[in-house]
């Protein structure tokens, strides 16, 4: 047993839940580590200097080009939309100026760093521990809310991006730095995942070749109910698809590197119109 009576009453009841010490600091080290060499690794050459968008800026328009939609397979770098000039070159240096590196099938099956934390019996039992039957790792990113140009990330519910009928998709986020009200940690409506439903999501856009929202238009909540979440280096947070969550941007000096992934349930319904879609060579990593 990973996870006590007590942990999973208090998930079901707050729709998320802070599990400190998961990671040994050594591991969250390590995993920093290896975080800082992808960015250097990585080479601007024939990157489209695709930005993140989370709908919040001058651009409403979430990212819907190639390079995103094409994310499923590889491990793609995506730059803060704040992080150019207006005749479009980086202001900073590309370690500074990547927002975070995803999606499915990257990390968690081509880093073998990032595997070793992804698919292993601790996590496949935890999994079922939350009530999968079938857990399928979806998508893994790695986030890092830069010094000075990290950007906010506006309440949301991760169902909408990740969306099953009937809705199962649980977040399992690694802190591997300090996350503190300065940088940008994580903040929660405790208890929103029962009583606000899932009324939009994001597909791929039948109009064209990028992406958009469907269901209701705006998405209001009580900000007065927010919690902060502040954790320390190698805490794991769950997050249930349907809570309401947000972050801040990260006016600081010090970053805020996570490793996050989902997960959802393989016998359920997943809508051919999701933005993220499996194929029959590349299926969803079996948990």
């Amino acid at each position: 047993m990973v996870l006590t009576k007590e942990q999973l009453e208090q998930f079901d009841r707050d729709g998320y839940l802070i599990i400190p010490n998961f990671l040994s600091q050594d591991k969250a080290g390590e995993l920093r580590k290896r975080a800082a060499e992808l960015l250097e690794e990585f080479s601007l050459e024939g990157h489209p200097l695709t930005r993140f968008s989370t709908g919040t800026g001058q651009d409403k328009k979430h990212i819907g080009d190639d390079y995103f939609l094409n994310s499923g397979d590889k491990i793609h770098y995506f730059f803060e939309e704040g992080a150019f000039d207006e005749q479009g070159k980086l202001k900073i240096p590309k370690e500074r100026a990547i927002n975070k590196i995803g999606h499915a099938k990257g990390l968690h099956e081509l880093d073998p760093s990032f595997r070793s934390i992804s698919l292993n019996d601790t996590m496949s039992t935890m999994a079922r521990e939350l009530n999968f039957k079938d857990p399928r790792l979806l998508q893994s990113m790695l986030i890092f809310k830069q010094p000075y140009i990290g950007g906010p990330v506006p309440s949301h519910q991760d169902s909408t991006f990740l969306y099953t009928e009937p809705l199962s998709a649980i977040g399992f986020w690694f802190a591997l730095e300090d996350c503190t009200e300065e940088n940008g940690c994580l903040w929660f409506i405790p208890g929103s995942h029962k009583d606000t439903p899932i009324t939009r999501r994001f597909v791929r856009d039948p109009k064209g070749s990028g992406t958009t929202f469907v269901g209701d238009e705006n998405f209001t909540v009580d900000e007065s109910k927010y919690i902060k979440g502040e954790v320390k280096a190698g805490t794991l947070v769950l997050i249930h698809g349907s809570i309401v969550h947000k972050s801040a941007p990260n006016l600081s000096s010090k970053s805020r590197y996570i490793y996050t992934f989902h997960v959802i349930e393989g016998e359920y319904t997943y809508p051919s119109d999701n933005w993220l879609q499996p194929t029959d060579s590349k299926p969803f990593t079996k948990l």
